[in-house]
């Protein structure tokens, strides 16, 4: 593997890496949350992801963060 293509590779892996990982943060909060007995921190890592695939699939137009809401509202 030459450099120019290994860089490429690292380049695209943290990019999904680091827009998963904000909006995680940014949308959901996640680095506010101080769960880290047993199970819990994975059982709600599990559930953000849920959640967030939905509100991506949902197809109205709008921020993440307006789906969440409205999706609280209702």
């Amino acid at each position: 593997m030459t450099a120019r293509h290994f860089n490429e590779v690292v380049r695209s892996h943290w990019g999904i890496e680091n827009r998963l990982h904000w909006r995680l943060d940014v949308i959901m909060n996640e680095d506010q949350d101080r769960n880290r007995m047993d199970n819990s921190p994975y059982n709600l890592a599990i559930l953000r992801h849920m959640a967030l695939n939905v509100m991506q699939r949902e197809g109205s137009k709008g921020s993440l963060r307006g789906k969440f809401k409205r999706a609280a509202w209702e």
